[in-house]
């Protein structure tokens, strides 16, 4: 049994994936490779450590990771899946950018969202940003 989406014809799935669709794809790909490497080997061997940062960045990746499937998915049903994540991403990213620079001392070690994602080149903060545009742009004329 085949679960698909409605409010696409059969086989006439939207694709999310051309233009600058095809970038964001690629750094969601790289921050999910970054961000689920960097959180499991952190988590194997310093857990102790600073586990709300290192289960931070797991979710940070486990995050990516799922728009990043959105994105390559195609429809509607999944572009506002990837809306709704990238939002959530952004909040987090600017929460957690906040936390991080008003109280350091929470966060022993960093996290891919720490300080607005300045260890990864403000990308984590950029990314959902331009996602949410193309995404919103990308949107089927009624």
């Amino acid at each position: 049994m085949t679960v698909t989406d409605e409010s696409e014809p059969r086989g006439k799935r939207q694709k999310l994936i051309t233009g600058p669709g095809i970038l964001l794809v690629w750094l969601y790909g790289v921050m999910v490779v970054g961000a689920v490497s960097r959180s499991a080997v952190q988590i194997a061997t310093d857990f102790d450590k600073a586990p709300l940062a290192y289960s931070l960045s797991a979710l940070a990746g486990l995050v990516y990771g799922f728009i990043t499937y959105s994105l390559v998915r195609g429809g509607d049903t999944a572009r506002r899946a990837a809306l709704v994540c990238c939002a959530a991403e952004l909040v987090g990213v600017l929460a957690v950018g906040a936390w991080t620079l008003a109280e350091p001392s929470a966060f022993p070690d960093a996290t891919v969202w720490s300080d607005f994602g300045m260890g990864y080149l403000f990308i984590p903060v950029i990314l959902p940003v331009t996602a949410i545009f193309w995404l919103r742009k990308s949107r089927r004329a009624p």
